[in-house]
């Protein structure tokens, strides 16, 4: 065959000590075997190959002698290869896919003369799909993503079982050599936006992405120190797929248990399954209470440390609001301590094992706190403040979203502790002006807020029932919106 790789086997040899070195790394594995007495290259990475798929086609093949007697010398390559007719393979031509198909986990057969065809025997390690903790549902699938991206695929493949679903194979990084799949539905995805992200990608030069899909976002959206996030991430399948129907696109990067979705807007980050697995009433209530809860989990505590601070403002049915015993700790700084406080306790209950966690949770919250408050450190009301705003800022859905609203939070406090209710205000219209400012992909983050689409806006806030005709999302700029078409 004239598509040889290598002049002879001992080239294929040399080569691939050149890359991984001569018993340098024990799971770089060659070879020298037999095939119809005929010595072969075999060339692979232990422990990313399925030995056991691999071991029976070598032994089987060891008793189809008569393949090798029916064919002459030239033909016994073609003859080797149709031996594999239910396996993917791949001719290589140049050495560095070769380098490439090896770290991806398939088996090279290096042939006499040189001529090179990698085998997919790829087992990848990695655990079953199980549910996410972060997107749990009363009902609902439990299945999620893992760290195998041929398994993930499957996932949403299951889901959405029509031809115009594509999965572009990307390769990024110079080091790493991260598989990166581009999901889309194709005519129902914006061609302008399934463009940016590929040309973002062709752009990325990175030794590697090993924070995977974190990593891409940065490198995506030029992020800098951006705080809000400007992606979404699920650990569902049943979400990516809902989301490629509306026009959206899923990245889906190797090793992560977690997809991105673009573009997106803020109101995707407050989004959830649980609205869509009850009936549309019993949604919208759902739908308007975590919105309800978002707003007051970003302006409670700055808003009552006003209300506390300058009773003027105070009418006479709520003057009951604000401590009646200052105590020798100014309110701002309790106010600080206590939430700071909250999310030191949330990081320690992440990294304390999960046999000690509910303990430390008691003690934290029940030894710590009311011993606190004895002492005079804390009042009681700013404790009270600080737990219902820490417990509507646990109901966000997006934890990226949810620790962006802490540091709005604190930007509102600080602003109100310094200028009183004009820093409140200012503080506010800041806010908002910089999240109307952000548009990612070109799309508007407060969309259909700012800027107003009153359609849109009434889809937003109440979950219609599926029987409706629903468009495909504005932001989106899918060619046909009509998703029954």
């Amino acid at each position: 065959m004239t598509e040889n790789l290598f002049t002879s086997i001992r080239e294929g040899e040399r080569w691939f000590i050149s890359q991984f070195g001569e018993d340098e790394t024990f799971d770089a594995t060659k070879r020298l075997i037999h095939l119809w007495d005929r010595e072969i290259l075999l060339l692979y990475m232990n422990g990313l190959v399925d030995g056991e798929v691999l071991t029976t086609l070598l032994t089987e093949m060891q008793y189809r002698n008569e393949l090798y007697t029916s064919n002459t010398d030239e033909n016994i390559d073609k003859a080797l290869m149709d031996y594999f007719p239910y396996h993917a393979l791949e001719i290589v031509k140049d050495e560095d896919s070769l380098a490439k198909v090896i770290l991806s986990g398939l088996a090279v057969f290096v042939m006499k003369d040189g001529f090179t065809f990698a085998l997919d025997v790829r087992s990848y390690p990695g655990r079953n799909p199980e549910e996410p903790d972060t997107e749990k549902v009363i009902r609902g699938s439990r299945d999620g993503f893992t760290e195998n991206i041929l398994m993930n695929t499957s996932l949403i493949r299951r889901r959405l079982r029509a031809t115009e679903l594509r999965f572009e194979m990307h390769e990024t990084s110079v080091k790493g050599k991260t598989d990166i799949a581009i999901a889309f539905l194709k005519g129902a995805a914006s061609e302008e936006h399934l463009d940016f992200v590929r040309q973002r990608l062709d752009q990325l030069k990175t030794d590697g992405l090993t924070m995977t899909d974190k990593s891409l976002e940065e490198f995506l959206f030029k992020q800098g120190f951006h705080p809000m996030p400007f992606v979404r991430y699920t650990e569902r399948a049943d979400i990516c797929a809902a989301h490629l129907l509306e026009g959206h696109i899923a990245i889906i990067v190797d090793t992560s248990p977690s997809v991105i979705l673009v573009p997106v807007t803020l109101v995707h980050h407050l989004q959830h399954a649980e609205e869509y697995r009850q009936a549309p009433l019993i949604g919208t209530f759902i739908r308007l209470v975590r919105f309800t809860g978002t707003f007051f989990s970003l302006v409670m505590l700055p808003f009552w440390y006003l209300l506390s601070t300058e009773k003027h403002f105070v009418p006479e049915a709520i003057k009951y609001i604000g401590p009646n015993e200052w105590g020798e700790v100014p309110l701002f700084v309790q106010l600080m301590l206590a939430d700071v406080g909250i999310e030191i306790l949330r990081m320690a209950a992440i990294h304390t094992p999960t046999p000690l966690s509910t303990a430390m949770g008691l003690v934290a919250a029940i030894v710590i706190g009311q011993v606190a408050i004895d002492v005079g450190l804390f009042s009681s009301e700013v404790v009270l403040y600080v737990a219902v705003s820490a417990i509507l800022t646990f109901a966000i859905p997006s934890f990226e979203l949810s620790i962006t609203t802490k540091v709005f939070r604190i930007f509102l406090l600080v602003s109100t502790a310094l200028l009183g209710a004009p820093g409140f205000f200012i503080a506010s219209a800041v806010i908002y002006y910089y999240l109307c400012s952000l548009k990612p992909m070109n799309v508007p983050y407060l969309w259909p807020f700012t800027p107003f689409f009153p359609k849109a806006m009434l889809r937003v806030l109440i979950r219609f029932p599926m029987t409706i005709d629903d468009p495909r999302p504005f932001i989106t700029d899918s060619p046909n919106r009509d998703r029954m078409s």
